[in-house]
């Protein structure tokens, strides 16, 4: 199919939809819109590691799924969202070693945080971009850009203004602690905000 979308992984925002869940922000490769998807906190905390290129002391499930899947040189070669039904988005995974090509059925959460961990491509359909897909504004643009900008996960941020007062080695001190003790929701959080903080700091530089 040559008139995919390719898809990328932009951010992760608390869901203004539902309590408790994030809205993963997928943004179209070489264009202007973005795709928000509901998912849960396991899966927020996969895909924040690997966006923070944290590494666990010990494999979580998606980490564990690719190494099962190189010992026995299996490669995942793409991540197909190809349905966008009653809120709920559908997609496939394809496979292929040396002798065969299989596609499997995912959850669109899962599917993103293994290709997250393979370099694997994200695609979609045009038909799902102009349903579910909208056009970022700019910052600078008007006094609203700022709180729309989805650019940087800012919205990570929000219901935790203590860890916004800390310093950035304070973070980076707490951040080592929580992965260690292995509390990587809280981490995904912190690694968040310390971002933010260091990309604000760059652009203040």
């Amino acid at each position: 199919m040559t008139d995919r979308i390719k898809l990328k992984v932009l951010g992760i925002s608390y869901s203004q939809i539902q309590t408790g869940a994030y809205a993963l922000i997928l943004a179209q490769v070489d264009g202007p819109y973005r795709i928000p998807v509901v998912i849960g906190a396991a899966e927020a905390q996969a895909i924040a590691l690997r966006m923070e290129s944290i590494t666990p002391p010990r494999p979580m499930t998606h980490d564990l799924f690719v190494s099962f899947a190189h010992a026995f040189g299996v490669k995942l070669k793409e991540v197909f969202i190809y349905r966008f039904e009653d809120g709920i988005f559908s997609s496939e995974l394809t496979f292929a070693d040396a002798e065969r090509q299989v596609k499997i059925d995912s959850r669109t959460s899962d599917a993103i945080a293994i290709a997250m961990r393979t370099g694997a491509p994200i695609y979609t359909t045009p038909e799902i971009l102009d349903e579910t897909g909208f056009i970022m504004e700019m910052q600078g643009e008007n006094d609203e850009g700022d709180d729309q900008d989805d650019e940087t996960p800012a919205d990570t941020s929000r219901g935790e203004p203590k860890l916004e007062n800390y310093a950035i080695e304070e973070l980076e001190r707490t951040l080592e602690r929580l992965i260690r003790d292995e509390q990587y929701e809280e981490a995904a959080k912190v690694s968040a905000i310390l971002r933010q903080k260091k990309e604000d700091r760059g652009e203040n530089n």
